[in-house]
């Protein structure tokens, strides 16, 4: 009934525009994208203690439901406006003490324009990911789910970034893109810069290099952005703006304070109408021995099974690291529908747990 509610809003608020002959919205057709995501899973460990659940934590098992339903209208002939309602599995605490997930909610606005062939831009005033201005992949379909968070591409692409604007130009067989956010709310991070080069080679080899650097909000700045706000300024450096007469009076950086960023590296290669295999690896720049990595091999049919297995881990010198397998079958009953039971194994220091896990998903 709310998914109900919200969308005839949407319509009326459309309908309201199109009276007039001159809008961009008038005989504009509005589409719904939904999906339902659930994980289960059975956790076999030989101790049930913090070191066991932050192995399963770092492997991405997050068990729950998830829904996503994104309103998207065209307009003209090559642009496109929409909003996105978002229930997932985050924990709330609710006032009588039960934890329950989020309710649905706006979580996301976007403006997608095409001005020609090769260049197009969008802007995400509210709710964006990384993941939105990836233009190796397709921005309003869902990439194959696998049991765990190893075949969801780098860590980089799943950051919060607030408030986004991007660019993209296509050239040949290779593509850029630039993107700038801004982040001021429950986020240490206010600014953040994204840019992305794809590579296509014959035979379904497609080469991605992304970098995404972020300058941090200083704590003694007492700066709080509110959605839609993005800030511009032709002011000195921020460590010359503390300059004074008296040094002393100057506020100490703290290590916390210090910009950071990450590179990540991805290859994806198509083997028929339907398989895949894909890898990326990450590097942080504070630590580039500091490596995440994983390679995915899938099989997106839609005929009644499929399948799909992926390894990945952390590389952390001087430690353990962590290292993960997973293998699944894909049922498809109907189209909209598929079910994905397998077994993970994961290995996080000296932790080691075995998961048997349990995917649906729904869509339309």
């Amino acid at each position: 009934m709310k998914l109900r509610d919200q969308q005839d809003k949407v319509e009326r608020l459309l309908s309201f525009y199109k009276t007039s002959k001159d809008n961009p919205f008038r005989e504009s057709i509005t589409l719904l994208r939904g999906e339902v995501d659930f994980l289960g899973a059975v956790l076999f460990m030989p101790k049930v203690d913090e070191e066991h659940w932050d192995g399963v934590d770092r492997a991405g098992i997050e068990t729950g439901v998830d829904s996503k339903f994104r309103f998207e209208t065209i307009v003209g002939d090559k642009d496109s406006v929409g909003i996105e309602f978002v229930a997932d599995r985050k924990r709330v605490a609710s006032s009588d003490g039960d934890v329950n997930g989020t309710p649905l909610s706006l979580s996301k606005l976007f403006y997608k324009a095409n001005a020609t062939n090769w260049f197009s831009a969008i802007a995400i005033p509210f709710g964006a990911q990384v993941k939105d201005l990836d233009v190796a992949s397709d921005f309003y379909l869902q990439d194959e789910k696998g049991l765990t968070g190893l075949s969801l591409g780098p860590p980089l692409l799943h950051q919060q970034t607030g408030s986004a604007i991007g660019v993209t130009m296509r050239m040949s067989n290779i593509i850029a893109s630039l993107a700038q956010s801004v982040s001021g709310m429950r986020n240490a991070h206010c600014l953040s810069s994204f840019g992305q080069v794809v590579c296509q080679f014959p035979l379904g080899f497609k080469l991605s290099v992304l970098g995404l650097h972020q300058w941090p909000k200083l704590a003694s700045c007492n700066i709080h952005l509110e959605a839609l706000a993005i800030p511009f300024g032709l002011s000195r450096p921020l460590e010359d703006a503390y300059t004074t007469d008296d040094e002393t009076s100057s506020p100490p950086l703290t290590t916390n304070n210090l910009e950071f960023g990450s590179i990540a590296l991805k290859l994806e290669s198509e083997f028929g109408a339907y398989k895949r295999l894909s890898g990326w690896i990450e590097m942080k720049q504070a630590t580039p021995k500091h490596f995440e990595w994983a390679v995915n091999f899938f099989d997106t049919s839609e005929d009644v099974y499929g399948w799909g297995m992926s390894l990945g881990g952390v590389e952390i010198p001087g430690n353990c690291g962590h290292f993960q397998v997973e293998s699944y079958v894909k049922f498809n009953p109907i189209k909209t529908f598929s079910l994905k039971p397998g077994v993970a194994y994961i290995v996080d220091g000296n932790s080691q747990t075995m998961a048997i896990v349990l995917r649906s998903n729904w869509s339309l």
